[in-house]
Parts: C-alpha cells; structure tokens; sequence
C-alpha cells in the first residue's frame, strides 16, 4: 500500500461518531425491549417508536462502519436523515399532543431522557458524510486495439 493511498480506517471524529451510535443503539434497545416485554400494552405507540428508533441506531452504526462502499454510504443517509426526522416530528409531537406520548420514548421531546443527543447526533452525521464522501474506485482504461 502507498503513502498516498487513502486510508480504509474509521478515525477521528468518524470512529467517535461510531461508538456514540453504537451506545445509543444499545440504549435504545435495552429500553425499548424492556418496555415492549413489560408494558407494552400500556403505550404502544411509543414503545414502538423506541423500537424503530433502536433499528435505526444499529441500521446507522453498521452504515456508518461500511460507509466507505457506496452502498453503505447511501444506506447512512437514509438512517441518518430518517433519524433526523423521527427525532423533529416526534419531538414537535410529544410537546403538542402529549397525550400521544404518555409514556416517552427515545425521540420524546427531542431526546430530553438521553441528553438530547438524538437531536444532536444525525447533525453530526450528516456533516461527517457530506465531508468524508467514499471516494471512487478508478479503473485502468483498456487500450483499442
């Protein structure tokens, strides 16, 4: 491998996006499995929401990881912009009808219960895959004979 060739590792902010993707998949799905097998009669649209919310944090940190193949990359954007989605309409959601959400999930109030960094989070990532763009492949051109 050359001095000049790109790197195929996550580092920097990159890998830290990862790992805080990691931790709110692993967050989201402890929560939403505890409600779903606990309580899920009591709130289902939330703790379904928790659930959609846990799939799209491990859909989001696998995507980020292959990021560098091209169809990673794309499958980053959608988690990432769906994400970004959830998080705004279920937060505009949970102030104005909050008897939607009795029960809160983790994209309740825009992520009150984690800190807000379900707001925060898809932000960051849609900044870090506008600048780190998987770079394309050349392939050698064959000589006409």
């Amino acid at each position: 491998m050359s001095s000049t060739a790109p790197s195929t590792r996550m580092t920097g902010i990159g890998r830290v996006l990862v790992i805080v993707y990691a931790v709110m998949a692993l967050a989201a799905t402890g929560r939403s499995f505890v409600q779903i097998v606990r309580r899920f009669d009591e709130a289902p649209l939330a703790y379904t929401l928790s659930a959609v919310a846990a799939l799209v944090y491990i859909l989001a940190t696998l995507a980020l990881i292959f990021a560098r193949r091209r169809g990673w990359y794309t499958v980053a954007w959608v988690a990432i912009v769906f994400e970004l989605t959830g998080v705004l309409v279920v937060g505009v959601l949970s102030i104005l009808l909050p008897a939607l959400f009795q029960h809160e999930t983790v994209w309740s109030l825009f992520g009150r219960g984690y800190l807000f960094v379900p707001l925060v989070l898809p932000v960051f990532g849609i900044w870090w895959l506008r600048t780190h763009r998987p770079v394309a492949v050349e392939r050698p051109v064959e000589a006409v004979a």
